[in-house]
């Protein structure tokens, strides 16, 4: 396997991003790790809290990059641009001298896109197209895309990679968008990409999601009652974000390109046992009175949704490490010491 060591990370400031550059920095001690992130959620503060970096305009970053700086260790360790994936020439720019793009920025969520699927299309169908362009005129030879379970729509579960994608939401539609570029700009053009769809990820640094672990942790902590949609049934496949980036690290370093891959845990979970866990631990911790209440169901959420990661492990080696309590407790005390 081929490790990289020139990095661009989009939205590289939010949850995943973060953490990812930590586990980089611990490992690869040598990579070079360039963020490229418009701070529509993440923020500096959050990047500051796994690295220090230096923050680049365009006329520095150009000044920085010139044709004159030939040796890649006087760069820093770790950049930050500040810009949009929808500006073709922030992208450009931003994939000179990388070996590998991590694009993770993206609109997230159903409910979201619902409200705006033209903002969610823009961002995540146009934003990918200008980051694989990007790197194709650069040539960045590998290309890990974020995707989601959302493109496969409402089918019966597990999902799996060969299933034909249904999309129920403007969300999944625009991340099928995006897995069919990366297989055009593999096959076509060479670049060695790879589409992870992501389970619900959850874990310390997601103070800034508005997922179910994360929302329904910070609600219960401030005295807030838990509201879940519909009755709590629907069912997640959620997957602790170790083990996300775990699968991100090993799909940087696979050979293979133009593939899909599920990553979960393949264990479904119903929204009420995160409501109930989530309650249980803020009481017994804290002594406060948590009362869950149900609303109405949002459009475009499936009913039934986990994953098999078979070609995962057999590809990728995945293979995920926490069960969801353990996730759950060090999540829960990470936001507590934080409150």
């Amino acid at each position: 396997m081929n490790i990289a060591n020139h990095y661009l990370i989009t939205g590289g400031c939010g949850f995943i991003g973060t953490s990812l550059i930590a586990r980089l920095r611990g490992e690869n001690p040598k990579a070079k790790i360039r963020v490229l992130d418009n701070l529509s959620v993440g923020t500096k503060d959050d990047l500051a809290e796994v690295c220090n970096f230096v923050e680049l305009s365009t006329s520095r970053f150009n000044s920085q990059h010139s044709s004159n700086i030939v040796d890649p260790s006087d760069y820093p360790e770790v950049e930050l641009i500040i810009g949009d994936v929808k500006d073709y020439n922030t992208c450009s720019m931003c994939c000179r001298d990388i070996d590998c793009i991590v694009h993770l920025a993206a609109n997230t969520g159903v409910g979201t896109s619902v409200e705006n699927p033209r903002r969610d299309m823009e961002a995540n169908v146009i934003g990918t197209f200008n980051m694989l362009e990007a790197a194709r005129q650069n040539s960045v030879g590998k290309f890990i895309f974020a995707s989601s379970g959302a493109p496969v729509g409402e089918v019966d579960p597990p999902i799996h990679e060969e299933k034909a994608p249904r999309p129920v939401s403007p969300y999944g539609a625009s991340k099928l968008a995006g897995e069919g570029y990366c297989s055009v700009y593999y096959r076509t053009f060479g670049i060695k990409t790879i589409s992870l769809r992501f389970g619900n990820v959850y874990g310390p640094l997601s103070k800034h999601k508005n997922s179910v672990v994360a929302k329904f942790i910070k609600q219960a902590l401030k005295g807030e009652t838990l509201e879940i949609y519909g009755d709590g049934k629907q069912t997640r496949d959620f997957i602790y974000i170790d083990d996300l980036v775990m699968a991100i690290m090993l799909a940087s370093m696979a050979e293979t390109g133009g593939e899909v891959f599920q990553i979960a845990t393949y264990k479904e979970t119903t929204v009420n046992e995160i409501a109930r866990v989530v309650k249980e631990l803020v009481e017994r911790k804290t002594g406060k009175k948590v009362n869950i209440v149900f609303g109405n169901h949002r459009p475009g959420d499936v009913k039934r949704n986990f994953s098999d990661i078979s070609k995962a492990r057999k590809i990728l080696g995945f293979e995920p490490r926490y069960d969801l309590m353990t996730g759950l407790r060090k999540t829960f005390e990470s936001f507590f010491q934080n409150a």
